[in-house]
């Protein structure tokens, strides 16, 4: 309860990670004022922080999170059209196109004639495309185990339940 009767940022400060970058936290001194219980704000504020860290952790195989996303979705659903996946994950379809030209170039993915409609690709992982994912799961599983530390297990389980079925 002695947190309460702190101000709202000091309390922020209190419960900001120490590695939370500097862009994220709020400066000493400036409150946040009603953002201080604002659970979009906040949500936000983490989804820096969750971002900046896969970004780091993923910078070593020069793979962004939604190159993983990408890798990772057509690894599950071999033959998946660029339509269904840009729906999937909810990335506009030009900037996807973008994004698998792009994998496509690094030899990660390849983009075969569909056998349903002519008019659009079955989407596969290239050997390269496969070895680089399994590279990018360790890499993400690290992180995943930080954001586990920090927030413990059972959170982290319920965090996960509740954004799962949100929306559905």
């Amino acid at each position: 309860m002695a947190n309460l009767d702190r101000k709202p940022a000091e309390r922020a400060q209190e419960r900001a990670p120490a590695d939370m970058p500097a862009d994220a936290r709020p400066e000493r001194g400036i409150t946040l004022g009603i953002l201080d219980d604002h659970l979009g704000y906040l949500i936000r504020r983490f989804q820096v922080w969750v971002f900046q860290d896969f970004i780091k952790q993923l910078a070593s195989i020069d793979i962004r999170p939604a190159q993983f996303s990408v890798l990772a979705v057509i690894a599950a659903n071999p033959g998946l059209s660029q339509s269904d996946l840009s729906d999937t994950l909810g990335i506009e379809r030009a900037r996807l196109v973008r994004m698998l030209d792009l994998l496509e170039k690094r030899g990660l993915t390849r983009r075969l004639p569909s056998q349903r409609d002519r008019r659009s690709h079955a989407l596969q992982l290239t050997p390269e495309g496969q070895k680089t994912l399994k590279r990018a799961k360790a890499l993400a599983d690290a992180h995943e185990a930080r954001l586990t530390k920090k927030l413990g297990a059972a959170p982290r389980e319920a965090m996960i339940g509740f954004l799962r079925d949100f929306g559905r």
